[in-house]
C-alpha cells in the first residue's frame, strides 16, 4: 500500500512538473526568438556593428541564446533521468560554464564603456574602437575560460579515464568528486563576484558625479547612461548569483533528488531566464536608434511575408 502511494505521488510530481516544462519551453522559445531578432537587427546598420556598446550587446545575445538552449537541455535530461557518457556531459557542462561566466564579464565591460563615454569622452573613440572591441571580446572569453579550466583541471586530476566512459545523469555536480572541488569553485565565483561588483559600483559613482555636474543635453545623456548602468547592475547581480547556484544545488543533490530538481528549476527561471529579459529592454526598447531599426526591420519583414503570401495565393 505504501509503495502504491509512493508511485502515485511520483506520478503526480511528474505530471505537475510537465506543466512547468511546457511553460519553460514557451519562455525559452520566446526569448530565443527575441534574441535572434535583435541579433539580425544588429547587422542592419553600420553604426551598430562598428560601435563597441552594440558589438558587446550582440555578444551577450549570442551568449544568452547558447546558455538558454544548453541549460534547458540539461534541465530536461536531469528531470527525465536520461543518462549519457561523462565525456559528452563534460563538453556540454564546459560550454555552459564558459558562457555563464562570459555574460556577466561582458556586462561589466559594457558598464566600463558607458563610464568611458560619460567621464572621459575625449578618449572614447580611441579606447572603444572596433579593434579595441575585438581585443576586449578575446579577453572576456579568456577570463571565462580561466574559471572553467581551473575547476575542471581539479576534476581531471581526481578521476581515471574509465570514469569518462560511464553513463550518468548530466549535471555539473558529477564533476565535484571531492569536497575541495567545491571550495575551488566557490572561491573562483566569489573572486569574480567581488571584482565585477567593484567595477560596477565604481562606474556608477563616477557617472553619478558626472550627471550631477552636467547641464542641458549632457545632463539628460548622463542620466540615461546612469539608468543603463543601474539596469546592467541588476542584470549582472542576477547573473552573478547564477555562478553561486551550483554550490547550493550540489548540497541539495546529496540530500534529496526531487528537491534538487525543484531548486534547479527555480534557479533556472530566476537567474538564467530573468536576466535575459533585461537585454531586450535595455537595448531593444530603451535605445532609440536600435528601437527604430528593430521596428523598421520587423515592419518590413512582416510586409515582405504578407506580399509573398499574397503572391503564392494567386
Amino acid at each position: 500500500m505504501a509503495n502504491n502511494s509512493s508511485v502515485l505521488h511520483d506520478d503526480f510530481f511528474v505530471l505537475q512538473f510537465d506543466d512547468y516544462i511546457i511553460i519553460l519551453q514557451i519562455l525559452v522559445a520566446v526569448f530565443f526568438s527575441i534574441n535572434m531578432l535583435l541579433f539580425a537587427t544588429f547587422f542592419k546598420k553600420e553604426c551598430f556593428y562598428t560601435s563597441m556598446r552594440y558589438i558587446l550587446f550582440a555578444v551577450t545575445l549570442l551568449c544568452d541564446s547558447v546558455q538558454l538552449v544548453l541549460s534547458y537541455l540539461l534541465l530536461i535530461l536531469v528531470f527525465y533521468k536520461i543518462q549519457m557518457q561523462v565525456v559528452i556531459c563534460f563538453v556540454l557542462c564546459f560550454m555552459l560554464s564558459v558562457y555563464v561566466t562570459v555574460t556577466p564579464v561582458t556586462l561589466t565591460a559594457m558598464t566600463l564603456e558607458r563610464y568611458v563615454a560619460v567621464c572621459i569622452p575625449l578618449h572614447h573613440a580611441q579606447l572603444c574602437s572596433t579593434h579595441s572591441t575585438m581585443q576586449a571580446i578575446l579577453i572576456i572569453h579568456a577570463i571565462g575560460l580561466i574559471r572553467c579550466i581551473v575547476f575542471f583541471s581539479a576534476f581531471f586530476a581526481s578521476v581515471s579515464l574509465s570514469f569518462y566512459k560511464q553513463a550518468k545523469l548530466c549535471s555539473i555536480e558529477i564533476f565535484t568528486i571531492n569536497e575541495w572541488h567545491d571550495h575551488i569553485r566557490s572561491a573562483m565565483s566569489q573572486f569574480y563576484f567581488l571584482i565585477m561588483c567593484t567595477v560596477v559600483v565604481f562606474c556608477y559613482v563616477k557617472i553619478l558625479k558626472a550627471a550631477k555636474a552636467a547641464s542641458g543635453d549632457n545632463k539628460n545623456s548622463n542620466q540615461k547612461a546612469l539608468q543603463t548602468v543601474i539596469l546592467h547592475a541588476i542584470q549582472l547581480f542576477l547573473c552573478l548569483i547564477q555562478l553561486c547556484c551550483p554550490l547550493i544545488e550540489n548540497v541539495v543533490y546529496q540530500i534529496n533528488f526531487r528537491l534538487f530538481v525543484i531548486i534547479r528549476l527555480f534557479n533556472y527561471i530566476m537567474f538564467s531566464i530573468a536576466p535575459r529579459c533585461l537585454s531586450p529592454l535595455i537595448y531593444g526598447l530603451r535605445d532609440r536608434a536600435f528601437f527604430l531599426a528593430l521596428k523598421s526591420y520587423a515592419f518590413f519583414g512582416l510586409l515582405e511575408r504578407t506580399v509573398m503570401g499574397n503572391r503564392n495565393a494567386h
